[in-house]
């Protein structure tokens, strides 16, 4: 028969079960206001990824006094995430909860590659071309085409353009732009500033049938073949500030014509300022030979309240008259716009009233006269 031994046991003493298990001790993770304030944000943006606002639950239910197990319990995710995110916001704050950014897929292409494609479209160009081309590069690099594109893209590299420049030889270039824009930008009180040129050889073209007119799915079409009556001479001037243009035409391009231009401002711009004093006009031209004849001098010395100044040399691209053809010139209310556009005239258009109707300050032509333009 088996012996069987009793032992007293002490039923007030605390059991193993019923003590805390404290584990591996914890940092304390205390917040900040901001920090709070921070992470709360994070949990309720609508354009935060998920992980980011799952990490900032996990670290304000651990700043709540929640330890790893109940707060993955909480949360649906196992207590080492807890404790793994925890220790990074301790030690980074809430930089931590963000994910560092990761190498991605290796290059297919060396940068020795692209070093090269950009170094020989600099340097060097093919012995059948003047410039590369994508395909052109291809071939001599072994790469794609679509490849020399990115590449290109890329570097801002642009091998089928190519641009101009002017180096002027006018010894007071400097002096003349400092005038100029000064006048443009700050231009001088009780004055006007106008900028004059001409639009020469304009010419009055019909075609040989009647202009199709565009139709859904089909442009404006014209015949090729034209007969031309005559040209004309197109001088205008534009102030700037207001978009005020005066403009005539003559059929010659000499001084005679243009000391008639000047007289028709001196007629149109007003004499008088509003407080009494003698309103100035500077005038900006090129340096055309008709405007700096005697007879022109003589005209400016009889007219003292006219100032000319003249573009620098080889300045050219600056006729604005030229410039704007098929192109619009915006009024300075809201009126309509100016459009010089190609039209057809018949023979005995060639007279000198139509270019004058882009003067005005781009409200249109007088009423009852149909606008006509020979460009």
């Amino acid at each position: 028969m088996p012996v069987v031994s009793w032992q007293l046991v002490n039923t007030d003493a605390p059991r193993v079960s019923d003590m805390a298990r404290t584990g591996r001790p914890k940092a304390e993770l205390i917040l900040s206001g901001e920090e709070r304030e921070t992470l709360e944000r994070w949990t309720r943006r609508a354009t935060s990824a998920h992980a980011l606002a799952q990490r900032s639950r996990m670290i304000l239910e651990c700043a709540d006094g929640l330890d790893n197990k109940q707060v993955a319990a909480k949360l649906g995710c196992h207590h080492a995430t807890v404790g793994k995110w925890r220790n990074r916001f301790i030690g980074m704050r809430p930089d931590g909860l963000c994910d560092e950014p990761r190498p991605g897929r290796k290059p297919a292409i060396a940068d020795e590659k692209v070093e090269k494609v950009v170094v020989d479209t600099l340097e060097s160009s093919p012995k059948d071309a003047t410039h590369w081309s994508r395909a052109s590069m291809a071939r001599h690099t072994g790469l794609s085409p679509s490849t020399i594109g990115r590449i290109w893209k890329a570097f801002h590299l642009k091998p089928h353009l190519a641009d101009t420049f002017k180096i002027s030889a006018d010894p007071l270039f400097i002096e003349k732009v400092h005038d100029i824009v000064g006048l443009y930008l700050n231009p001088p009180e009780h004055a006007v500033v106008l900028c004059l040129d001409e639009k020469s050889q304009v010419q009055a073209l019909d075609r040989s049938q009647p202009v199709l007119p565009m139709m859904p799915g089909m442009p404006e079409r014209r015949t090729h073949d034209y007969a031309r009556y005559g040209t004309l001479d197109l001088f205008a001037a534009f102030n700037v500030a207001d978009g005020l243009v005066i403009a005539d035409t003559y059929k010659q391009h000499r001084h005679v014509e243009w000391i008639k231009f000047l007289a028709k401002i001196d007629k149109e711009v007003p004499q008088l300022t509003g407080l009494g004093e003698q309103l100035q006009i500077h005038i900006i031209a090129d340096n055309y030979g008709t405007h700096k004849t005697p007879e022109v001098q003589i005209w400016l010395d009889k007219h003292p309240r006219f100032h000319m100044h003249f573009t620098s040399r080889s300045s050219h691209g600056t006729s604005w008259p030229g410039r704007t053809n098929g192109t619009k010139i915006p009024s300075p209310s809201s009126g309509p716009r100016v459009r010089m556009k190609s039209s057809n005239h018949s023979a005995d258009i060639c007279s000198e009233s139509p270019a004058r109707d882009i003067s005005g300050r781009g409200a249109g032509p007088p009423p009852g006269r149909p606008p006509v333009w020979l460009l």
